[in-house]
């Protein structure tokens, strides 16, 4: 097993997580064991994080007992692997949708270090009191068309050192180009932010890019 980042793995050519609730798989993925540890299969087709460490991303702003605000949390897929890899840190997980939190408070009562938060990203001022510290990183894959304005509201509330935004161009213009959208996305943040690195997660999810940026 190759760790390509703290608490990230590639094996066979497929990446892993180390799992915190051995035996358990969350969404169907496989399970192996390997030296008496047990590793989940990371799908890039499922997870877009996985998908932009395949395409290479440089760094995963991720660390063992860090606390990330992960914005539009769905069904827990991506949540249990950062939950993995910031163990024992925290995972604050953002949705707006009712049935989706249903099976993030169930992930929740499996892994101690996942904080479901039923609420609107557009509003950071009415979860942050969920947060017990502020987080490292801002994480957010969210489809809307003001997922820039969204992103912006949480990194100027929460002050990470760190952002992960997965772009979404057909949630943002359906008539223009991908490559235009991205264009414009990148130039907006970085009127505020350094954008450390740009990576497209074709063929993972098309029309997708992941943008990394700090605070400088």
């Amino acid at each position: 097993m190759e760790q390509l980042f703290p608490g990230v793995y590639r094996h066979d050519g497929r990446l892993y997580t180390q799992n915190l609730h051995p035996g358990v798989a969350v969404y169907g993925e496989r399970l192996r064991s390997i030296n008496g540890s047990e590793y989940r299969s990371w799908n890039p087709y499922k997870s877009k994080l996985a998908a932009a460490i395949m395409n290479g991303l440089e760094m995963v702003p991720l660390t063992r007992g860090g606390r990330v605000l992960y914005l539009g949390a769905a069904t827990g897929t991506t949540v249990s692997h950062v939950s993995d890899i910031v163990s024992p840190g925290m995972v604050y997980a953002v949705e707006k949708s009712e049935e989706a939190m249903r099976k993030l408070v169930a992930l929740s009562r499996r892994r101690g270090n996942v904080v479901p938060i039923l609420g609107d990203a557009r509003h950071p001022r009415c979860y942050i009191h969920y947060l017990d510290d502020l987080p490292d990183l801002v994480y957010q894959d969210i489809s809307q068309q003001d997922q820039v304005d969204i992103f912006l509201k949480n990194m100027a509330c929460f002050a990470p050192p760190h952002g992960l935004l997965m772009v979404k161009a057909r949630s943002i213009d359906v008539a223009a180009s991908p490559h235009e959208v991205f264009a414009a996305v990148r130039r907006r943040i970085e009127k505020q932010y350094d954008v450390r690195q740009q990576v497209s997660l074709s063929p993972f999810s098309l029309d997708h890019v992941a943008l990394h940026v700090s605070d400088g």
